[in-house]
């Protein structure tokens, strides 16, 4: 089969079009023939490497994808070759205490698909049966590729972990990325008001189009915190959606007595510094989530079916341009998924 694959950690040069032997699904597993896979900034931080990781060599990116069942592993109900599957890149493991209560993404030997185990730039990837949805037929494969991953993971953030009720205000920090377009989206079907904060006009005016009430763009209000707390009349915010990190000071600013920072990640850099006084002092919660249990997954794949829920869809790149693709995504110049064609 054809994959882009890296054989050593670097910059996008190390990224290789070329083929890789096809796997073959063991019992349990389903193996899919992708049509489309997306990115995710996950790609490039494995593909940089890291102090420590360890990975098997070479190495396939890529989290999200969906196209058509090409075979059954031995036991495998439910599925037939030729049905259209998304996939579901959180890999518990099924059988420990976290898994077998239905909370799949706190399994003790949890993995993500395209991290610590090949994934799906590649024309065909095997995986356990419970990891896909079944789409009906005419869905497009792409939009089901694109919001896989960031659905699933701003719908466990905000409702399940955050418990986001409608009424409530939530600040969104960023306003290009695929969590953020997805966390808009899934803000606004939960009754809440959206704020977004944001550095370039075109991109805030997506975000508004996807359904934020207030946009501020921080390249012209240096202190968008403060801005902020003026849009909301002094009284904060309830729920701040941050995944940069570096900026939760001024996230934990915004905030109301009471109030929740969300964040399932740190694209600013792991590492800062909190003044611990605004937590205490305003009974602030901050909660880390990371992607979802399969019971959200199926409810927030649901909603984008129905409709109800849509990703916003950037460029499209063929499999063998993913090194372009990941350059656009590292430079910031996105809105919402990127994606590559396999065909």
């Amino acid at each position: 089969m054809k994959v882009v694959l890296f054989r050593r950690h670097g910059g996008p040069e190390v990224l290789e079009y070329t083929d890789f032997p096809t796997p073959q699904p063991a019992p349990g597993e389903v193996l899919v023939h992708l049509s489309v896979a997306a990115l995710n900034r996950m790609d490039i931080t494995v593909r940089k490497g890291w102090p420590g990781i360890k990975l098997e060599l070479p190495h396939i990116n890529g989290a999200d994808g969906a196209g058509e069942v090409a075979a059954l592993g031995e036991g495998v109900t439910g599925f037939n070759v030729g049905d259209h599957v998304v996939i579901n890149a959180n890999l518990g493991c099924g059988k420990c205490e976290a898994c077998l209560s239905g909370w799949d993404n706190m399994c003790a030997d949890w993995h993500l698909l395209g991290e610590t185990v090949r994934g799906t730039y590649a024309e065909y990837v095997s995986l356990p049966a419970r990891q896909l949805y079944k789409l009906p037929p005419a869905f497009d494969l792409r939009s089901a590729a694109a919001a896989a991953l960031v659905y699933q993971t701003a719908w466990h953030s905000l409702v399940t972990r955050g418990n986001v009720k409608a009424g409530e205000t939530v600040l969104i920090v960023g306003a290009g990325g695929g969590v953020n377009t997805a966390s808009v989206q899934v803000a606004k079907y939960n009754g809440a008001s959206v704020i977004v904060v944001g550095s370039d006009a075109k991109k805030l005016q997506l975000a508004e189009s996807l359904g934020a009430d207030i946009l501020i763009d921080r390249s012209k209000e240096e202190d968008w915190s403060k801005s902020v707390f003026l849009a909301t009349k002094k009284r904060g915010v309830d729920v701040v959606v941050d995944n940069i990190g570096t900026t939760f000071m001024s996230s934990l600013r915004t905030l109301r007595k009471g109030g929740r920072l969300l964040t399932v990640g740190n694209t600013g850099g792991p590492k800062f510094e909190i003044d611990n006084r605004y937590i205490f002092a305003k009974h602030l919660s901050i909660i880390g989530s990371t992607m979802s249990h399969l019971k959200d997954f199926k409810t927030v794949m649901d909603l984008v079916v129905a409709g109800k829920l849509t990703p916003a869809l950037d460029k499209s790149f063929p499999l063998k341009d993913a090194a372009a693709a990941q350059e656009r995504l590292e430079h910031n110049e996105q809105f919402g998924k990127i994606t590559l064609d396999i065909g």
